[in-house]
């Protein structure tokens, strides 16, 4: 039986998340942060490991699960996880983004913004990029469903 996995809930907005990032100077301080909130993510059962639950387009292994927050069935959740540190941490921050909205809400978020907005879409490689868009992608069609 396949253990069910606890969905990222953040424990704080993205006004706060921005603000956090906007306290370091230097961008070795910001991945440090980054690959932080990385390690608080929910733990995400080996089962669920698999090629179903894969995210296609990222260089990373990473797997992602939908869901809803604890007694709030009209809103999305996600459980995932990554074999590399900073995705696990952009996971993170897609948590804090997408975990417990509506899926109009989510229709609308504009991630590249968000990431604009937290400095980090100059820092990221293109190869990390292609896997971050894959994951809003796929956070995305699983919220329409």
């Amino acid at each position: 039986m396949t253990a069910a996995p606890t969905m990222i809930a953040p424990d704080m907005a993205f006004a706060e998340l921005a603000e956090n990032f906007a306290l370091f100077d230097d961008w070795e301080d910001r991945y440090r942060y980054l690959i932080d909130l990385g390690r608080k993510l929910p733990p995400f059962p080996a089962e669920l490991q698999t090629d179903v639950n894969k995210v296609r387009g990222c260089m990373s292994q990473v797997w992602m699960v939908p869901g809803h927050p604890a007694g709030e069935n009209g809103k999305f959740a996600f459980a995932a996880d990554s074999d590399a540190h900073i995705v696990k941490g952009l996971i993170a921050v897609l948590g804090v983004l997408f975990s417990g909205q509506t899926p109009e809400a989510i229709a609308a978020i504009d991630t590249d913004a968000a990431f604009r907005q937290l400095g980090l879409d100059q820092h990221i490689s293109p190869s990390r990029r292609n896997g971050l868009v894959s994951m809003v992608e796929k956070i995305k069609s699983y919220a329409k469903t």
